[in-house]
């Protein structure tokens, strides 16, 4: 006898199961279609890092928030792994082993025109300028430093899967009110502390105090960096 079980009413697709056969086949089998199906939903992130602690809480807090997350030890591993995966994301450390992240978002930049847009985020320890403005001219879509806020992050993958761009979301994360506009703008311009305090007629020690509320708000490790941010964000105009 040949027994026939809908595995999804929906969709009215069979599988059969003959009666000698165990009978834990017919669940096996309609877990495995669930499980399948499960996985096709689940957004599928590349993460090349190369410390095999902060790769392993990386992989586990993303998928505890309903990704499927793939590591990578060093550059070419991970750029293999984005051509063989198709990831709707990429996370990329700066400093890796044989190929840095750098050169992996070159390569993939030399296959533009082959390879689907996949956006592409930095996860650094270096929270320099210099290195986040050569990775937003190689087109990197956000540059996150380390220690990871992972509320922040995850905010931001959803955000870059939804295309939003980046601009758009800046505001949201952070409402900075006119001093420290004002006093990042001219960061911005490449002004410290004391020449900004005589141009705005605060003391030195009041627009430090707005700067670093700034650099908090933005979730940045330097002056610099929040400077940057707001610019992308267009908080500011330097």
């Amino acid at each position: 006898m040949i027994i026939t079980v809908y595995l999804d009413p929906a969709l009215r697709q069979k599988y059969e199961v003959n009666d000698r056969g165990p009978c834990r086949s017919q669940y096996s089998a309609r877990s495995a279609f669930g499980s399948s199906r499960m996985a096709d939903l689940r957004k599928k992130i590349v993460c090349i890092e190369d410390d095999r602690e902060a790769a392993a809480l990386i992989a586990e807090e993303l998928t505890d928030r309903g990704f499927d997350v793939t590591v990578a030890r060093d550059g070419h591993e991970g750029f293999v792994s984005i051509l063989k995966n198709a990831p709707d994301l990429v996370l990329c450390d700066v400093n890796l082993p044989v190929m840095n992240g750098f050169e992996v978002l070159e390569r993939l930049n030399a296959l533009a025109p082959r390879l689907p847009h996949v956006p592409f985020a930095f996860l650094t320890a270096l929270a320099d300028r210099d290195n986040e403005l050569r990775a937003r001219r190689l087109g990197a879509d956000d540059y996150v430093t380390k220690p990871i806020d992972f509320d922040v992050l995850e905010m931001i993958i959803k955000a870059r899967l939804a295309g939003v761009a980046r601009n758009e979301m800046w505001p949201k994360l952070a409402m900075l009110n006119d001093r420290e506009i004002e006093a990042l703008t001219w960061v911005a311009r490449g002004k410290t502390s004391a020449q900004i305090a005589d141009l705005v007629g605060l003391s030195k020690r009041t627009v430090e105090f707005h700067l670093d509320n700034a650099r908090i708000k933005l979730d940045a490790a330097t002056r610099t960096q929040a400077a940057v941010k707001a610019a992308i964000g267009k908080l500011i105009e330097p």
